[in-house]
């Protein structure tokens, strides 16, 4: 993209944590975005800290699990700012444990939202983003290539992410929509029901990630980045 002013970018889970340093990353850039969150009220307080400005940031409420409400999220997207051109697929749980005691409803709940939730967004995008010649950026991670104790459902979900991103860019780029998955490994983010503080500071931080989006965005047509594998320069002290 020559110029991100005014680009519509539309964030899942981008209430908090890497989603919203990405929002914050992009509408610094002069883009417009929307940010959704299962609770609209997290969105909202989330979009009112990004900007004053409505007609810069929407807030939306939405389960990316379910079709029916990404595809509602799109159309009040379309409605409110006429075009998307980015879809950042960034919705995402962490339910850690033995395969002994990984329960029915955590596997459920981790591969809805971290793989069925990406197909739902990309679904409900694809026809706009063709239009727009778009961009669709998905947020994996390292666990999507490295396996690890008590991570079956993580893993799994990680693992299916980054190969139907990697798929989907094949299906994608004859359209001129580029597609690419960026996989972070530790990230000072409220992930897993974390408070970031000093301690997290060696992490890689939520605006890096966005930094990182407005790189490939910014990069020439001719060139796709199509896997980012992003680590913290220096291992924790600890």
């Amino acid at each position: 993209m020559n110029s991100l002013n005014n680009k519509v970018a539309y964030i899942t889970g981008g209430s908090k944590g890497i989603g919203y340093g990405i929002a914050k990353t992009l509408v610094d850039l002069g883009m417009r975005v929307a940010i959704s969150s299962r609770h609209l009220s997290e969105a909202k307080k989330s979009a009112s800290s990004l900007s004053n400005d409505d007609s810069k940031v929407l807030a939306l409420e939405s389960d990316a699990s379910s079709m029916a409400n990404e595809k509602e999220s799109l159309q009040k997207v379309i409605q409110h700012f006429g075009q998307l051109d980015v879809l950042v697929a960034n919705a995402g749980v962490g339910h850690f444990a033995p395969i002994e005691s990984l329960t029915e409803e955590d596997w459920k709940d981790t591969i809805d939202t971290n793989l069925t939730g990406v197909f739902n967004s990309v679904k409900a995008s694809i026809e706009e983003l063709k239009k727009s010649k778009g961009y669709i950026i998905t947020i994996a991670s390292l666990a999507g290539t490295n396996f690890f104790e008590n991570g079956a459902a993580y893993n799994a979900s990680k693992f299916g992410l980054v190969g139907f991103t990697q798929a989907i860019m094949l299906d994608l780029r004859k359209y001129d929509v580029k597609v690419s998955t960026i996989m972070p490994g530790s990230v000072a983010t409220h992930f897993n029901n974390h408070t970031p503080d000093d301690a997290d500071s060696w992490k890689i931080q939520p605006e890096d990630i966005g930094q990182i989006v407005a790189d490939l965005l910014k990069m020439p047509a001719r060139t796709l980045p199509s896997k980012v594998e992003v680590r913290p320069s220096k291992p924790s002290n600890s």
